[in-house]
């Protein structure tokens, strides 16, 4: 009788429902969720900005998005130049850090 229960109980395996979640969940929510060196974490926004963005903020977040567009608009053989150009240094420690940085320095202050 011992053997039968144990063909019939129930066997599960343990699923990660959600495999990557980065960002905020909801426009209204206050916590968010970000990968940092292969561990989730999870954050809350104690005191959100109240202010409008000054003129040096706005700035420095269109740099940033005209650099990102620069590296979207890479060229292979420009990645292949980037990619050698990563192996010889030792301060950044993945390709894309590395090229955006080098695209946001091409813009200059």
């Amino acid at each position: 009788m011992g053997d039968q229960n144990k063909s019939t109980m129930s066997r599960f395996k343990p699923i990660d429902l959600i495999k990557e979640l980065r960002g905020k969940l909801c426009s209204h929510s206050d916590i968010y969720f970000q990968r940092r060196a292969r561990t989730l974490c999870t954050g809350k926004i104690c005191n959100p900005r109240t202010k409008p963005f000054t003129e040096a903020e706005l700035a420095r977040q269109a740099k940033f998005a005209q650099a990102r567009a620069a590296v979207k608009a890479l060229t292979p053989e420009q990645i292949a130049d980037y990619a050698t150009a990563f192996k010889n240094q030792t301060k950044y420690v993945s390709l894309q850090g590395y090229m955006f940085a080098m695209e946001y320095a091409k813009l200059g202050n």
